[in-house]
Order: C-alpha cells, then structure tokens, then sequence
C-alpha cells in the first residue's frame, strides 16, 4: 500500500501518546493548565513543593502535603550532597551541561527515601557543585530547612539569597515545571513505559532537554540581545537576520500559535524581581520589534514570544551562568518528568509506534 504521510504526522503533532491528569496545552488558545490551574495563577499561589506534590498525587493517587514535599527533597539534597565524591569523578573535563548527565546518570535508590525525591532533590546539588567548580570554588552544603528555590540559588550562587531572588526563581520552576507531551516529557514516558527504572526514565528525559530545539534555547537569546547591543541596533540588527532567513532565539513554539502564556508570567517575576542588573526595559523594546517584524515579514506563520525568552532575561538576572541554564530547567521539569513516568508505569502500556518504511524492498517473494 502506499501510504503518504504529512509532515507534522511524521512529527506525531497532533497525535495523543497517553491520557495524563497532569497537564494541558492548547496552542490556540494560548492556555497552560498545570494540576487543575491556569499556570499564571499557579505561579502567583504556590511553590515550587506544592505544584510538586500535586503532580506527584495526580500521578500515583498519593496524599502527599506540601510540608512533606519540604521534608524530603530537604533530606534528598542532603544525601545527594555527602554522594557528590561518587557522583562527580564522571564530569571532571565536561561542560556543565554534559557534566549534569553524566552525575544524574550515577543517581541511585537511597533508604528512607522515594526515587522521586531523591531525584528531584539531588538536581540542584549536582548543577551548584558544578557551577562552584567552574568558577573555581567547592560545592555548598544544601540547607534542608530552606525552600527548594531558596536552597538552589545558595548552592548555585554561593550566598544567601535575598526573598526576591527567592520568589522569582520559585515562580520559574512552577512555570515549566510540566508543559504536556513535550519531547522530554515524552522520552521520559517511552522509557518508563518499558517498566526501566525512574532513575532511567529520567536521565534519557534530561538528554533529550539538551538539545538545542527544547532546553537550550535560553542562552541563545541573550547572545542575540548581546549582539543587538542598542536600542539604534534594534531596527537595523532584526532586519538584517530575518533577511538572511535567521531563526530568531525565543520566537515561535511548535504548539503555541499565539503568545507563549509563561511569557508573561516570567515577566511579571522580572518585573517584581526589579534589580538593576535586569535588562527588562531593552529587552522589552526587542521583544516588541521583533513581535511587528515578524507579523510583517512571515504574515502566513504565527509567531510570538515563548517562554525561553523571558527565561534567559530572569535566569541572568539571578546571576546563574548561561552554562547552566539548560540544568537549571531540569531542576524545575524534573518534577513534571518523575510525574509522567510514575503516571505510565500505573495506568499506560508499552509505548511502540509503527514507522512507515520507505526503502528498497526484495524483488522475489520468498516460497
């Protein structure tokens, strides 16, 4: 038979790989719901352990509060700070990026604890003792007292952080914590769906966050702000790219087909972040050209802000290095990913798609 697929059919757009009670997104519409909530609202009321524990109940029917959250990703940065000797010998000449790989992938059960907390717990510990390492300095002992935003920014920072560095990194993670069937999201199903491991199933969902297409997007944007440098640049500079048919760093989203919703919730914590180190106000002035420029010049495609763009702004106004940017959105997913895998492995089946083959074929046909 010939068959002949679209292209957004080759990609599965469209195409629902699982039932999930976890999140949604409607690309038309411009809506995120995450645990029952629009994420604006999420972001504004809950931190980072509540969305966590609502997540994790959704997916395996538990009662968890969000003091018991507290307590064990508490407790799980604390074990995973004592395992740094046996987690880190695997990332010495990597970058921070293949470096997070490589010291997630050593991660195992620990007694006492859940897989997923010692998971979520261990993510920021191993992206602070890298980040100190890179700049020279020894890994910061978590506090397991201290919220896990709080307690992330000291290890990554190696300072205590002030309330509202604390509170705009806590509105970061609830806001990408989970965003439906992305291609992260979606490894790390395929692999719990094989009844792998979580500590498997997670590690092949960060992998596929590396590339450039999903989680490293971030840096690029600000190296295209560098470059742009001045508001005189803005005009000149956009038109430029989009005449050499350059892709512009946080614009466009394979689902969204209006803005990104978690655009504006991350500006919002920029903007009550408000720190002279913030480039807010230029950033906003590229945002809005490029928003015009493209309308103008691809009036057939719908392209707005994502995500990654505000993130880049927010992230570098925290202090983290761009190095780490890629990591530092695992530490948030990471609660969304232990949430699908858990919710595969209790109410899905293997996932195996079929492939439609395309290549030469036998001229005989065998007795």
């Amino acid at each position: 038979m010939n068959m002949q697929l679209t292209k957004s059919q080759i990609g599965l757009d469209g195409v629902p790989a699982a039932e999930t009670v976890l999140s949604h997104v409607d690309g038309e519409r411009g809506e995120l719901i995450i645990a029952g909530d629009h994420v604006a609202e999420l972001a504004a009321q809950s931190s980072f352990e509540g969305v966590t524990a609502r997540l994790w109940n959704a997916a395996s029917g538990r009662a968890l509060t969000e003091a018991n959250v507290r307590a064990s990703l508490g407790a799980a940065r604390e074990r995973a700070f004592a395992r740094l000797a046996d987690l880190l010998p695997a990332t010495h000449g990597l970058s921070i990026v293949d470096g997070f790989r490589a010291a997630i992938a050593a991660l195992r059960a620990e007694n006492g604890l859940e897989p997923e907390a010692v998971i979520v717990g261990a993510f920021p510990v191993i992206a602070g003792a890298l980040v100190q390492r890179a700049a020279g300095g020894n890994a910061i002992a978590p506090d397991p007292t201290a919220s896990h935003a709080a307690d992330t920014l000291s290890m990554l920072l190696a300072r205590k952080p002030a309330p509202r560095q604390v509170a705009a990194l806590n509105a970061y993670f609830v806001t990408v914590c989970d965003h439906g069937m992305n291609a992260s999201t979606f490894t790390t199903r395929v692999v719990a769906s094989t009844q792998a491991d979580l500590f498997a199933a997670i590690a092949a969902g960060y992998c596929a966050l590396t590339g450039p297409l999903h989680g490293g997007a971030p840096e690029p944007v600000l190296e295209m702000l560098d470059a742009i440098g001045t508001r005189e640049r803005i005009a000149p500079w956009v038109d430029a790219a989009l005449a050499r048919g350059e892709r512009l760093m946080g614009f466009g989203h394979r689902i969204y087909k209006v803005r990104d919703p978690r655009a504006d919730v991350l500006k919002t914590a920029i903007e009550r972040l408000a720190t002279n180190g913030t480039d807010l106000p230029f950033a906003s002035e590229v945002e809005t050209y490029i928003r015009e420029a493209l309308r103008r010049e691809k009036p057939d495609r719908r392209l707005d802000t994502n995500v990654e763009f505000f993130t880049a702004i927010l992230l570098d106004a925290l202090g983290i290095p761009r190095q780490a940017f890629t990591p530092i959105f695992a530490v948030a997913r990471v609660a969304g990913w232990t949430a699908h895998a858990r919710e595969q492995q209790r109410t899905g089946r293997l996932i195996r798609p079929s492939s439609l083959y395309l290549g030469p074929k036998p001229a005989h046909v065998p007795d």
